[in-house]
């Protein structure tokens, strides 16, 4: 029919998309620390989504994707609250205090939220004895990360871990209110009003903390403008189109797999490239997580998959990173 292609994408494209949300959204989290080096946080993350929107509305808009009407801002403007204020926002802020693998690896705890959130809010299935040995094990492997040792190396307060939870509970929550709110046909019209949205409400939250008084842009160094930069156009453009796409041709339960991939690769990037601590007790808490989330998306794929596809949620690193 006319959608063989669509039903058979190349492998070439299917490999490439995924590559992007594993190592592209992976990365991110470092790329983020040097970004806020000489940008604050919330002014930074506003500046990256706000770009990124501008260039997928231009671009849907010169492809012929028709224009949003104004029923369709109320919801774009919460879930860009949801996801890029409270969501990447939060993880931006806690890079000024905590290493960016650490911050990744809480961040993993998204699916546990969309699973947790998904039972209570829209009468999902009750979790199953192996969707609660994954919880268990996911609440495990943070206590592990967070646990106040006298050796504070390598270590997350307690304070920035809880923070980085309700962030992630935050994503979860945007991510599943996406897949019912009514947005405009083409997703990537969609995609660029939440961003638009969320990036005009970090730069809102910036003069607010008092960031206006900080940011002196004359002393934005190169590492930081080049991050900038990188984080809009593949972390916010490439990786988050590449995501829209995967929804649409492969099942969720495989898309969410980058989940369990971003925080592995953001742990090796941070001790390769940013002199951050692996710790054999980092390894084992990621080793935990990672187990956790695998156990929580199997279990929860089966049911979720054919839900998860009709709305193309939004959940990830944009985390989130």
């Amino acid at each position: 029919g006319a959608h063989s292609v669509r039903d058979h994408p190349s492998v070439s494209r299917l490999l490439a998309a995924f590559a992007s949300i594993y190592f592209i959204w992976g990365s991110t989290f470092l790329v983020i620390r040097f970004a806020i080096e000489t940008v604050p946080p919330f002014f930074m993350a506003g500046i990256r989504f706000l770009s990124a929107g501008a260039i997928l509305y231009l671009w849907a808009r010169l492809t012929g994707a028709k224009p949003p009407r104004r029923g369709h801002w109320p919801s774009a403007i919460f879930i860009g609250a949801l996801l890029f204020l409270a969501g990447n926002g939060g993880v931006t802020w806690s890079e000024q205090h905590v290493p960016s693998g650490l911050v990744a690896l809480i961040i993993a705890t998204i699916p546990i939220w969309m699973a947790l959130l998904d039972w209570i809010a829209h009468g999902g299935k009750r979790p199953g004895r192996t969707m609660i040995v994954g919880l268990l094990l996911g609440v495990g492997g943070i206590a592990l990360l967070v646990q106040p040792e006298r050796l504070r190396e390598g270590g997350v307060s307690p304070a920035s871990a809880l923070l980085l939870l309700v962030t992630s509970a935050c994503w979860a929550a945007g991510s599943l209110y996406s897949r019912t709110a009514p947005h405009p046909d083409s997703p990537r019209v969609a995609a660029a009003m939440q961003l638009l949205a969320g990036g005009a409400l970090l730069i809102v939250a910036g003069f607010l903390t008092g960031e206006g008084r900080r940011f002196d842009p004359a002393g934005v160094s190169l590492r930081s403008a080049l991050s900038i930069a990188y984080l809009s156009l593949l972390g916010s453009v490439v990786a988050f189109t590449a995501y829209i796409w995967l929804l649409k041709v492969t099942t969720a339960a495989r898309v969410s797999t980058y989940a369990y991939v971003n925080p592995v690769v953001a742990l090796f990037l941070g001790w390769a490239f940013g002199a951050e601590p692996l710790t054999a007790r980092t390894l084992i808490a990621a080793l935990v997580i990672v187990v956790a989330v695998i156990v929580i998306t199997l279990s929860s794929a089966g049911e979720a998959a054919s839900r998860e596809i009709e709305g193309a949620g939004v959940p990830g690193a944009e985390t989130a990173s």
